[in-house]
């Protein structure tokens, strides 16, 4: 894929993915929120709990999966520690990461609190 070809593919996974968390009675509070740690695709509040969701495309959701690297998942934590820190409660607030694998047909498969810090 060409850069902006993978660009719009991803901007459009995103929001495929804001929409099935918002049939479950999550509320999008940012996207592509980013830190000086990196940047999260997604933050949700979904009753109490913050929702960090990290969104990977590819054509199937093996593939997908195998893209989200030990060194992203470190920018994602120092991320979504900086957005906690936004929060009244700060780092005591109820939170977790999600990881929504969006394949070539548009299936979405959420892992909750797959990147358990």
């Amino acid at each position: 894929m060409t850069g902006s070809v993978s660009f719009h593919a991803g901007v459009s996974a995103e929001d495929q993915v804001a929409r099935h968390y918002a049939r479950r009675g999550a509320r999008a509070v940012a996207r592509r929120w980013r830190g000086a740690g990196g940047e999260v695709d997604l933050v949700l509040l979904h009753a109490d709990t913050v929702v960090f969701v990290e969104v990977k495309k590819s054509r199937d959701h093996a593939r997908a999966a195998q893209r989200l690297s030990q060194r992203q998942i470190a920018r994602l934590h120092a991320a979504a520690s900086e957005y906690l820190a936004t929060c009244p409660a700060g780092l005591n607030t109820p939170a977790r990461f999600d990881v929504a694998l969006v394949d070539r047909s548009g299936y979405i498969d959420i892992i909750e609190n797959a990147l358990c810090a």
